[in-house]
């Protein structure tokens, strides 16, 4: 039985992609802080599903704490270390640009060096579309550079990355990066571009920036969940694939897109949760705001050579699965 480290493993992501390694038999190691900056009682019930699984077992704690993954790679040797714990959101790295600091550059150096003790089979470690910054040119090529991040939050992704590419050329650790696009779908962190709520007080009105001109490479949970899982066989060797590949020419690294392959506009999104929910959504229509960027397109050409990724999962069937979810919930929850 194979053993995976999750970090971030009671979030959105990272729950989806412990469901299922579990259910294809791999052990993993959960490790996640239940940061309040979402729900924490969404991660805890997402926790407790995982939890019904003999294969798993939950950590409760920071992975910045000095020596916390360290223990956690001697004790439990991971063949295999997905890296999704991270500080996220455009908006709160400019209110708090400490808690990025410390949980994306710390805490990925404490993953780094505890990974140099005990070198993994593979290193997967969770980047963002927002690492491509000014970047015009789409869609957005793993070949491009990406120097020009919008956003704190942004830079110390980027910043994760070139650390990550050093550990992996002094030491030999075979990583890939992964640069996801905007996620969503059911357990969601949030609940997408436009919160619609029914209650006796009525709907409420959910901001939505630069008056909904913008566009979004919206990628649905299994599809993204696939991509990481058939990323964990491939593994940076020392020839690239193809032209497309981006392998470091001193270091088993690389970037990898992971994407819908298709820009839909917000206005198109939202009309979409529309149609699920049968009633208009309440909109309040705002500027751009500060560190954001108008559109992504992800190129996922070199996924499909590395995995055979196809996403399968049409926005309008996305959205209808996510509107599914959320009135299961919250009858349950209510009920």
């Amino acid at each position: 039985m194979k053993t995976a480290l999750i970090t971030g493993s009671a979030g959105f992501i990272g729950y989806h992609l412990a469901d299922r390694l579990l259910a294809a038999g791999w052990r993993v190691i959960g490790l996640d802080c239940l940061s309040p900056y979402y729900d924490v009682r969404l991660k805890e019930r997402r926790h407790a599903m995982l939890a019904a699984h003999a294969g798993f077992t939950p950590i409760i704690g920071k992975l910045e704490d000095p020596g916390r993954l360290m223990a956690l790679f001697d004790t439990h040797k991971p063949d295999a270390v997905i890296h999704l714990a991270a500080q996220a959101g455009v908006r709160h790295s400019i209110d708090a640009p400490r808690d990025y600091l410390e949980a994306n550059l710390i805490g990925t150096f404490e993953l780094l060096e505890a990974a140099r003790a005990h070198p993994p089979a593979h290193m997967l470690i969770a980047s963002t579309s927002s690492a491509y910054g000014a970047n015009t040119q789409m869609p957005f090529d793993e070949r491009q550079q990406a120097d020009h991040q919008m956003s704190f939050y942004a830079a110390t992704k980027k910043a994760g990355e070139t650390m990550a590419h050093s550990y992996a050329h002094l030491y030999g650790l075979p990583t890939t990066m992964f640069r996801f696009f905007t996620v969503y779908g059911p357990w969601p962190a949030r609940y997408g571009a436009v919160q619609i709520h029914q209650g006796d007080a009525g709907r409420s009105a959910d901001d939505v920036y630069n008056h909904g001109r913008m566009s979004r490479d919206f990628t649905y949970i299994d599809d993204l969940v696939t991509g990481i899982t058939g990323l964990i066989d491939a593994v940076p060797g020392d020839q690239p694939v193809s032209e497309q590949d981006n392998l470091s020419p001193v270091a088993p690294f690389r970037v990898v897109n992971i994407g819908a392959s298709k820009p839909t506009p917000l206005m198109e999104y939202i009309a979409a949760l529309e149609t699920a929910l049968g009633l208009p959504a309440e909109k309040n229509l705002m500027e751009m705001q500060a560190g954001d960027v108008p559109a992504t397109w992800a190129d996922t050409s070199l996924l499909s050579q590395l995995t055979g990724y196809e996403p399968q999962v049409s926005v309008a069937e996305g959205v209808a699965r996510f509107v599914a979810w959320y009135r299961a919930y919250y009858s349950d929850a209510e009920g």
